[in-house]
């Protein structure tokens, strides 16, 4: 059972994949956006490499727990995905994804120019291992 997570951004989508046991999460890859035809083509390219059988995307919510524009941008996209590629889609709340993400590399003393290039990444490896660590109740 492998699931997908994605970190949906402007101009980047930040790629994770789970075990095939569905327990750990691992960063593959950031996609450069271009036109949404194309990031559903590369992420088609992706489910079918890993034999994904569903997606979990990020929703950007406020602090407050309320939805703004972004959610409802990434929302529609979702729903591109789900028609076009076919699989069950599913929202995680990311917020601080990206803090956390930015601090563990902080902590492993990674560059400016290297956290730069893997933050995206990183935070869909947050936001799926949340979504799995739900489904364990891992604690």
């Amino acid at each position: 059972m492998r699931i997908l997570g994605l970190d949906m951004g402007q101009k980047t989508i930040g790629v994770a994949i789970s075990d095939p046991l569905g327990f750990t999460a691992q960063g593959i890859t950031t996609i450069r956006r271009e036109k949404k035809i194309k990031d559903i083509e590369e992420l088609k390219v992706i489910c079918k490499k890993y034999s994904v059988e569903s997606i979990v995307v990020g929703l950007p919510k406020n602090m407050d727990g309320s939805m703004g524009f972004a959610c409802d941008r990434i929302m529609e996209f979702a729903e591109i995905i789900k028609e076009e590629i076919g699989l069950k889609v599913e929202f995680w709340d990311e917020r601080l994804t990206t803090v956390a993400a930015n601090r563990a590399m902080l902590e492993a003393d990674l560059s400016r120019s290297k956290r730069k290039k893997i933050v995206d990444k990183m935070a869909a490896t947050y936001i799926l291992q949340g979504y799995l660590d739900r489904i364990y109740n891992f604690k």
